[in-house]
């Protein structure tokens, strides 16, 4: 029986190679000389750290560009307050992935919604699309898609 896999990761690697490439930038931009601004991945967010506030919010432009670079949405990005202590600046951008309860029950709520001849389960941080017919999973997924999420998600494991 044919299925797909709904799910919402991130390219570790990619993502590495994005904040190198965005420190490079720092590095090499005029108006961050002194600024001894960085950006520091952790294990599921990245901190932004700089002496002013200006040059925190000039540094996210720098990254969600580094980031787009690298063909990761941006849309995984969520940017919290700044917080500024001791002549620093630092905000934290917490990194969105998996699909969460709520996300996963919306999704299964279209697909019965949209009355296609296919049923949808929820496993883990992933949803489970199967149905007799590739054509109706097609359509499932352009459902999906339309529906524009604020979290990007992908479409893997596609079996015939």
């Amino acid at each position: 029986m044919p299925s797909f896999d709904i799910k919402s990761e991130i390219d570790k690697h990619e993502l590495t190679n994005s904040i190198d490439q965005a420190n490079r930038v720092l590095k090499n931009r005029f108006d961050f000389k002194d600024a001894n601004a960085e950006f520091k991945l952790n294990s599921d967010s990245i901190t932004l750290t700089a002496k002013e506030d200006f040059h925190i919010k000039q540094m996210l432009g720098v990254l969600k560009e580094a980031i787009t670079k690298r063909n990761i949405d941006v849309r995984v990005l969520k940017p919290e307050n700044i917080e500024i202590s001791n002549n620093t600046a630092r905000q934290i951008v917490a990194l969105q992935e998996g699909i969460d309860r709520d996300l996963a029950k919306s999704i299964t709520a279209l697909i019965k919604k949209s009355k296609l001849k296919v049923q949808s389960a929820i496993q883990g941080e992933s949803v489970r699309v199967t149905g007799k017919k590739r054509d109706d999973l097609q359509d499932a997924i352009q459902a999906i898609k339309d529906q524009k999420y604020s979290l990007p998600l992908q479409f893997d494991n596609f079996r015939d």
